[in-house]
């Protein structure tokens, strides 16, 4: 028994004294947006169309409607961006016609991605005939213009904001719809999914529950991406006199109303192109760092 050495194996030892090694830690999704320069820039830009929606009115030097002075008067201490066509405030107009243009877009936006995404994870999770036909539907819609098809229901039924979001998101929904179901397609093979419907779990509770959490990076970034094509395709339809009834303001309405005087008051027309401009830049931006977020991270999970 002298011989008999009672060392413990060197590798032993290592796996005893090592540190129980943890799960990697993982950024949210969130959280890496934030951090690239380009989603920082976004927001910047963001800030002032949020005070323009929140406070505009409230912020307007004049009644957006009220006559002060002649058509097309310069700026002034009086007016700070001039009169347009009809002598009205330039700058009142801009901070009161933001927020109709703004909010739209956005409801409209929010509209076109929960139902695109519904209809998506249904297609990915139920698959089968039900969901290549329910796809082959949303193509045909996908097939015509987005403008004509706006433009087609807006000039048969009327000038309403109710109506231009609705039809706003009837354009959006099945293209979102296409990008939610590639993206779900993968998470619905996991394991867990399977696991879940094993349970006797529904549908509706594994989509909600297990394949959403599991797409918000493209979710994210496809609901970026469609709210900057929003405000400029509801900024075009007021632009082609699609947009609110007068006197109502409205950006796209004012570039249509005063483009014939650009040589002679500008502010008339850059004013609003400004703040469309800044809005689309904005949301686009914020929309990529969302998109390098998620391509640089590989897809978040649940928890993060």
């Amino acid at each position: 028994m002298s011989g008999f050495s009672m060392a413990p194996v060197p590798a032993v030892t290592k796996l005893i004294e090592a540190p129980a090694a943890g799960p990697a830690p993982q950024r949210s999704l969130l959280g890496s947006a934030l951090r690239l320069r380009r989603t920082q820039v976004g927001i910047v830009l963001l800030i002032p169309l949020l005070v323009i929606v929140i406070a505009g009115p409230s912020l307007a030097p004049h009644n957006p409607d009220a006559f002060i002075g002649p058509a097309y008067a310069p700026p002034s201490a009086h007016a700070l961006l001039g009169t347009d066509n009809l002598g009205r405030d330039v700058l009142s107009r801009v901070l009161a016609g933001g927020r109709n243009t703004l909010i739209v877009s956005l409801l409209a936006t929010l509209l076109g991605v929960a139902v695109g995404t519904a209809l998506g994870l249904a297609a990915a999770l139920f698959g089968g005939a039900g969901g290549s036909i329910a796809m082959r539907l949303l193509d045909v819609i996908i097939a015509f213009p987005q403008l004509v098809l706006v433009l087609l229901f807006v000039s048969l039924l009327g000038s309403h904001d109710w109506l231009t979001i609705c039809v706003v998101a009837l354009v959006w929904a099945p293209q979102v719809a296409r990008v939610m179901r590639g993206a779900a397609l993968s998470v619905v093979e996991q394991d867990f999914v399977r696991y879940s419907r094993s349970l006797g779990t529904s549908r509706l509770q594994v989509l909600w529950r297990e394949v959403l959490p599991n797409v918000t990076g493209p979710l994210s970034v496809e609901f970026g991406i469609r709210l900057t094509y929003s405000i400029a395709l509801i900024a075009g339809l007021g632009f082609l006199g699609f947009g609110p009834p007068p006197p109502t303001p409205d950006w796209g309405t004012m570039i249509s109303e005063n483009q014939g005087a650009l040589a002679i008051q500008p502010w008339a027309v850059l004013g609003p192109v400004i703040g469309i401009a800044l809005a689309t830049l904005a949301t686009n931006l914020i929309a990529e760092g969302f998109a390098q977020a998620n391509a640089q991270g590989g897809g978040y999970a649940a928890a993060s």
